[in-house]
């Protein structure tokens, strides 16, 4: 079973979302995500949540940060921005061989973070899953063809 880590910022909206959408539609994959500046037991952003549950997904979810033993648990690290990327890169340097941005691991052109909805409405969130969905399915169906 691969083991895949999504990290963002603080854990509580982009990752979350991204490992609800990979546990949910891939339960195949072992799945935990992570945030560069999140402490333990935050719980998901109320509009991630939502933006969850309109699509059937539920989230249990609480927060915790970005560790070496995190980075060595995973086969894959997938960031939502490149400063995550960068900031990992810079704090643990042994990992690059498994640290991608979400969108790099698929598709190497073009912006490559997924912007962060913190303190937006309900249905920038949903638009925010939609291309966390839309990259994922695009990351299994590379990862799939691989094996």
């Amino acid at each position: 079973m691969q083991r895949v880590l999504f990290v963002c910022t603080g854990n509580t909206c982009r990752s979350p979302m991204a490992e609800a959408v990979m546990k949910h539609k891939y339960p195949h994959f072992d799945v935990q995500s992570a945030g560069m500046f999140a402490g333990y037991g935050q719980r998901a952003n109320d509009h991630a949540k939502q933006a969850l549950e309109n699509k059937g997904i539920t989230c249990h979810h609480t927060s915790q940060p970005v560790t070496r033993e995190l980075l060595s648990w995973a086969d894959l690290i997938l960031t939502m921005t490149d400063g995550h990327k960068q900031s990992i890169k810079l704090e643990y340097t042994s990992f690059d061989d498994k640290l991608f941005t979400l969108k790099e691991f698929v598709n190497d052109e073009g912006d490559l973070d997924i912007v962060d909805p913190i303190g937006l409405s309900v249905e920038t969130y949903e638009h925010t899953l939609q291309e966390i969905e839309k990259y994922i399915d695009q990351m299994v169906e590379k990862q799939e063809g691989n094996s």
